[in-house]
């Protein structure tokens, strides 16, 4: 039945692409590109939660999904990189650190960071275990979605490091967002299941490589 309807509507196939964040717009020349490749195929946006990021591919919910790297698992397939950005500190509005032109990781040793993204290797990518000299980075409130974060932050609970398109889709007078100056730039890259790879996927990372040329 499904097919049909898509069929009636001029369409014959979907691509189901799971992402961690709410910055479709970002993305949205990748997309362009790859329905001016398969103008008959549409395109489905499926939001995943921190707790369980790669569950979603693993169970068939999602067909291709971005994620921040890196990524260690044996089943996935680590495509093309589609996004490149700095790490930033969201605080509240009155937070110490809120005027501040820029943090280090070794700021946070006096704080409560917000947790919640796995596994442990991954979540560390974002938000380390420890500074630089070696002190440990308190993980506090755990959260699943990105809107989970605002209430905490706003709040005053905690701190949360962030990609900084937080601070153009989440701009609020109650929340700051501080560059991190020692962070290294994180990078989005696309993933698939490597056992259920498809034309349609391949033809999608084409499409990001393409942008990336």
């Amino acid at each position: 039945m499904e097919r049909a309807i898509r069929a009636a509507g001029g369409k014959s196939g979907v691509l189901r692409l799971g992402m961690l964040s709410s910055n479709v717009q970002d993305f949205r020349p990748l997309l362009d590109a790859f329905h001016a490749r398969h103008p008959a195929c549409e395109a489905r946006i499926r939001y995943v939660g921190f707790g369980d990021p790669f569950g979603p591919l693993r169970e068939g919910e999602v067909d291709v999904q971005i994620a921040w790297l890196p990524v260690r698992e044996a089943d996935l397939t680590v495509g093309p990189v589609v996004r490149v950005e700095p790490v930033v500190l969201a605080v509240g509005a009155g937070h110490r650190l809120a005027g501040r032109e820029a943090v280090s990781y070794e700021d946070l040793a006096e704080e409560v960071v917000i947790g919640g993204a796995r596994p442990d290797y991954w979540r560390q990518a974002l938000v380390p275990a420890c500074t630089p000299s070696g002190r440990p980075i308190r993980i506090g409130p755990v959260v699943t979605a990105e809107s989970e974060l605002l209430p905490i932050l706003s709040n005053g609970e905690a701190v949360a490091l962030v990609h900084s398109h937080a601070a153009r889709y989440h701009a609020r007078p109650d929340i700051a967002y501080v560059p991190v100056r020692d962070a290294p730039p994180a990078r989005w890259a696309l993933l698939w299941r490597t056992a259920a790879e498809t034309d349609l996927i391949r033809s999608f990372a084409r499409a990001a490589r393409s942008l990336a040329t």
